[in-house]
């Protein structure tokens, strides 16, 4: 029996490249897509697969959470994040959000099949670089861009998001997708904590 794999990622290049790994495997075989969390209910509402990769950054939500959803409805769907965030503090989030694996989107084919099929028989599986990164652990300080520590002192100040993209001359979409990040790097669930986080880093 060959694994049934469904992905979750807004980027239709990222599905249809899986799609031919997927293909060509000869272990798995690809059972569904979705491009966002409303999509993800409604194709798992139909059929659950037995690994579902899933992309943290989606249009209407984030993957971590959904994961955590997922894993309380679906307990039995093995979920794999496929990701590009390389940040030891994302990581550990999903891992502890009920993901089976984490894999960075520069992996090899090779190592991709190899982690779906490591879910699949119930073990944790991390790429090369993700594993590298949990077990140097949080001992690493986390590193802002430039970018990043202008948008952090901004949401300290009590500037919305509005104001931001006039701040920093870029667009509303752009300053959404910077914040996100910043929940993601800082592990912050909302504003008050970033801004706790702000203060303790002398912005």
């Amino acid at each position: 029996m060959k694994i049934k794999v469904a992905i979750v990622d807004d980027h239709r290049i990222v599905i249809d490249g899986l799609e031919k790994i997927l293909a060509e495997s000869g272990i798995a075989s690809f059972t569904g897509y979705a491009y966002n969390v409303a999509g993800c209910w409604e194709m798992l509402q139909t059929s659950q697969p037995d690994v579902l990769m899933l992309d943290i950054n989606l249009p209407d939500g984030s993957g971590i959470d959904l994961c955590f959803q997922i894993k309380k409805k679906y307990p039995l769907v093995k979920i794999l994040m496929l990701t590009n965030y390389d940040e030891y503090s994302v990581i550990s989030h999903v891992l502890n959000n009920g993901a089976s694996g984490y894999i960075l989107k520069n992996s090899m084919p090779e190592e991709i099949i190899e982690g779906i099929s490591a879910v699949a028989s119930g073990k944790r599986f991390l790429s090369e670089d993700a594993n590298v990164l949990l077990k140097k652990g949080d001992k690493k300080q986390i590193e802002l861009t430039r970018r990043e520590r202008e948008l952090l002192k901004l949401i300290s100040e009590g500037k919305t998001s509005v104001e931001i993209a006039d701040k920093m001359c870029l667009g509303y979409e752009t300053i959404r997708s910077y914040r996100k990040n910043l929940y993601l790097k800082l592990n912050a669930h909302n504003t008050a904590e970033l801004t706790k986080i702000a203060i303790a880093m002398k912005l």
